[in-house]
């Protein structure tokens, strides 16, 4: 049995509006499964498909209070090109953020509702990554999330240090899942996650077993106006399992 990541999840006062900034910041479709919910996927994907992780935008009237422990790195093929569309990103309404990262190569930015993400500087691993090149997920032991997620999906680890772990789809196509050891702890539930789903034929009771067996906790969250299964990492971090697709 394994899973495989199939989106991040992102909260927003304005879905259609925030998913509108993102639809146009990595050239993909939108699509409404209705009011409060906004999906972006690249034209002509079909879902799931490790070829992309797709962006789930739910409307919740929360206001972000702290930065956010995921966020999206996207990739670029030049000097010019991360100019180029760090210009084009501040004409859609992101702006420079600061969170500390002092002389860095890539640029750190703030999307319209001020979640943080950054535009790498060319590196050639991303090169074939498509727009985004990682989602990176910040925590105190890359180790121990790469040995959980590692277990949890289907996904090759690339790489595992004491300060950074990486992993990509067995298939070696879309962006890496990365895990960066920051000073600071989550203390607030997080307005971005990842959702995982078991792949066609998966019982999603016996994987929702496995994954706590391998470290998953049940955060606690009300199921009763929901058909899918709330659980979180081993540093507390709320993930979605989905059902099998």
């Amino acid at each position: 049995m394994a899973t495989r990541l199939v989106q991040i999840n992102m909260k927003a006062l304005d879905d259609s509006l925030l998913g509108r900034f993102w639809a146009d910041a990595l050239g993909w479709g939108v699509d409404s499964e209705g009011p409060g919910v906004t999906n972006l996927e690249p034209v002509g994907f079909a879902y799931p498909d490790p070829a992309a992780v797709c962006i789930d935008l739910v409307a919740r009237p929360e206001p972000k209070t702290v930065k956010n422990r995921v966020h999206v790195d996207l990739a670029t093929t030049s000097t010019a090109h991360q100019t180029e569309l760090v210009a084009r990103l501040r004409d859609l309404g992101a702006r420079p953020a600061d969170v500390g990262q002092g002389e860095v190569p890539w640029t750190v930015m703030a999307d319209p509702e001020g979640n943080e993400f950054c535009v790498l500087e060319p590196r050639s691993r991303y090169r074939d990554t498509g727009p985004i090149a990682a989602v990176v997920v910040d925590c105190t032991d890359p180790r121990e999330m790469a040995r959980f997620w590692g277990e949890a999906m289907d996904w090759t680890l690339h790489e595992v240090t004491d300060d950074h772990a990486s992993m990509r789809s067995a298939e070696g196509v879309g962006p890496y899942l990365e895990f960066v050891r920051t000073p600071d702890t989550k203390k607030v539930w997080n307005r971005v996650h990842l959702d995982v789903c078991p792949y066609p034929g998966g019982d999603p009771a016996a994987e929702e077993a496995r994954l706590c067996a391998l470290g998953a906790t049940d955060p606690g969250v009300d199921r009763s106006a929901i058909h899918w299964t709330v659980l979180a990492d081993p540093e507390n971090n709320e993930f979605c399992l989905l059902s099998p697709r």
